[in-house]
């Protein structure tokens, strides 16, 4: 379904953030025949809906939301609406479609797009592609989910997207060039299950795209992806593995089948991941027919100039020696895992903990045993966190019983030379407003206590 297909419908956009608004503006240009917008929380009063906007939709919010969108042609849902919201059976049941910005977008410039999605990777991935691009001479615009709405997107010939599970889930188009970093079990209250997240996040692969990448030193990704095709009938190109066109080996060079290109610390980003980032980037551009070994010099230009994303592995000066680091986007255990794994052989402090999802930390118990490290849990789930890791030995376990008292604690106990590391394995809702407010009152914790 495109935007022009909404012209005479009764259209109801679900959701009043950044995503409903962009929707709203998107599809009043096409003439529907009717547009509401429909907020179903509890303070929906509370929303600011007012001139351009109220203009264009009126607001239904209370006992008047189901009504709206039942009556409804097509529901347009902002990605905050999770699958399994009570009201999407019924909806569907009573044969409304149900649709996303995200898609509406899609179905407009597929061709010109490359998606990358990734439990893990996507941001730092996506943003590395859109930086080579550019290098590469293909100018290109870098939006999605962080921050920029797909419909609020200026006119280009090339887009770079960031893509969440909740906005893979609605297409019926894929980009070009579809791109998955990584897979494991996230959101699963919103999805309904682990295959049902699994399904969410690889329908970005469904629906014919010329090329498709994937990390291909994620075995769970490579079984889950084995037996997708492109339009054209091939494979997933691998990325990353040992026997892949694009790889790091031992010497801690990255290759290009047996060429090698330049170092893998020309990235300044640590972890193993970072670098198998690099290699799924560098075969999105080879698939895409730029020649990167003739490009080396200035691929490696860019490479050096990258300087990474917010809130992640963000190490903070301090005058103590110290090294705080704030990955506060570390949502998962095995997120934080690789948070972990970037610090391998310095003395490490971690502080795990926040909303409290359900998750199974038993992953996160098996990477640490055998290891000297301290962790410090943090409200909510940081005491089921810490109970999950107890009788480790070379684990130490402590609670704090707030951020700033988790940074205290931690100056104590860490080693001089040590590190740190906020990755929390847990989303930030509850205790703060979301995760850059986390992250302030991490950075404020710091220098306060310095």
């Amino acid at each position: 379904m495109r935007l022009a297909d909404l012209r005479g419908r009764s259209v109801a956009v679900w959701g009043t953030g950044r995503e409903g608004r962009a929707a709203v503006t998107a599809i009043a240009a096409h003439g529907p025949a009717r547009l509401l917008a429909v907020d179903d929380s509890a303070d929906f009063l509370s929303v600011p809906w007012e001139g351009e906007l109220a203009a264009l939709a009126p607001l239904a919010g209370g006992d008047h939301a189901f009504p709206a969108l039942a009556a409804a042609d097509v529901v347009v849902r902002s990605p905050g609406v999770p699958q399994t919201h009570r009201w999407m059976a019924e909806l569907r049941r009573r044969g409304v479609t149900i649709t996303g910005g995200s898609a509406l977008w899609m179905a407009d410039h597929a061709r010109e797009t490359v998606g990358v999605t990734g439990s893990k990777g996507k941001s730092t991935t996506s943003a590395l592609i859109s930086h080579l691009l550019a290098a590469a001479g293909r100018p290109n615009v870098f939006g999605g989910n962080i921050g920029v709405p797909l419909l609020d997107l200026p006119a280009a010939g090339q887009y770079v997207l960031e893509l969440s599970s909740y906005q893979c889930s609605d297409l019926t188009d894929s980009p070009r060039v579809a791109v998955v970093t990584s897979l494991f079990p996230e959101h699963l209250d919103a999805h309904g299950g682990e295959r049902e997240y699994y399904r969410d996040k690889l329908n970005l692969l469904a629906h014919g795209p010329e090329l498709i990448v994937v990390n291909g030193a994620d075995q769970r990704l490579v079984r889950e992806t084995i037996a997708v095709r492109d339009v054209n009938g091939f494979p997933a190109i691998p990325a990353g593995s040992g026997d892949s066109r694009f790889r790091i080996d031992d010497d801690d060079l990255v290759y290009c089948s047996d060429e090698p290109l330049f170092p893998r610390d020309t990235l300044r980003l640590r972890g193993r991941h970072n670098g198998l980032n690099l290699c799924v980037a560098l075969a999105v551009l080879d698939g895409m027919g730029i020649d990167v070994p003739g490009l080396r010099e200035e691929l490696r230009a860019a490479v050096a100039s990258f300087e990474g994303l917010p809130h992640r592995l963000a190490e903070i000066e301090d005058p103590s020696g110290l090294t705080f680091v704030d990955d506060t986007l570390s949502t998962t255990p095995h997120s934080a895992m690789h948070a972990i794994d970037a610090y391998e052989g310095r003395p490490l402090t971690v502080l795990v903990g926040g909303t409290d999802r359900g998750l199974d930390y038993s992953p996160l118990r098996e990477h640490l045993r055998g290891k000297e490290i301290t962790v410090i849990g943090l409200p909510d789930s940081g005491p089921r966190i810490l109970a999950e890791l107890a009788g480790l030995a070379g684990v130490r376990t402590e609670e704090a019983e707030d951020l700033p008292a988790a940074v205290s604690l931690a100056r104590k106990l860490t080693p001089p030379g040590g590190v740190v590391l906020l990755s929390p394995a847990a989303p930030s809702y509850g205790r703060f407003r979301n995760f850059e407010h986390r992250s302030a009152v991490f950075i404020q914790a710091i220098r306060e206590t310095a």
